[in-house]
């Protein structure tokens, strides 16, 4: 199975490497158009400040590309966030794949959110095997509101969006990478679609 790791400069790309190592798979980092095209699957992880990573985005044209792929795709973090309509973070134009707008958790509490939590409501393929209120470990000061495309729910302040999907478009607030046992079922669950 070839898996490409998009590489726009904003990604936890050893994390994300050294997980799916552990699962018996490799991934390879590129920004390389035809290799994304052509991957069974595409992972699109993200780190940081999101205007900056639109831009890394938007410089090496790869904004265009992602929201045309057919194969599965899995957004992490950040990368989730950049596959939404727009993020308050740097006032960014994201890649429009889901109808949301991200947000600032308020100053009521602690930001970022970091640490572990757990996710529910789970409505998706990609959450076989995982338990209703497993723990995921997140780190982010920005959230996706619960919408139409929400398959996965966390509580911080108040219910959001900690995973969502559109077709062949899924995205995830937690990091599956660092999240354990059940995060690394996640990751086969993605591999497996």
């Amino acid at each position: 199975m070839k898996i490409a790791i998009i590489d726009y400069g904003a990604g936890n790309v050893q994390s994300v490497l050294f997980a799916l190592e552990r699962l018996g798979f490799e991934g390879i980092v590129t920004n390389d158009w035809n290799t994304i095209k052509t991957a069974d699957k595409v992972i699109f992880p993200g780190v940081g400040e999101a205007s900056s990573a639109m831009k890394m985005l938007v410089d090496s044209g790869l904004q265009v590309l992602i929201p045309t792929l057919k194969q599965p795709v899995l957004g992490i973090c950040l990368g989730m966030q950049l596959m939404c309509k727009n993020s308050e973070e740097g006032n960014t134009i994201g890649l429009g794949i889901f109808d949301v707008n991200v947000v600032k958790f308020s100053n009521q509490v602690k930001v970022p959110q970091m640490g572990w939590n757990t996710i529910y409501n789970l409505k998706s393929p990609l959450f076989s095997e995982i338990k209703e209120n497993e723990f995921m470990y997140l780190v982010h000061s920005f959230y996706a509101p619960l919408a139409e495309n929400t398959i996965a729910t966390t509580n911080y302040e108040h219910e959001y969006s900690t995973a969502l999907q559109r077709d062949n478009f899924f995205g995830v607030q937690f990091h599956p990478e660092k999240s354990g046992t059940f995060g690394e079922q996640i990751l086969k669950n993605f591999l497996n679609l």
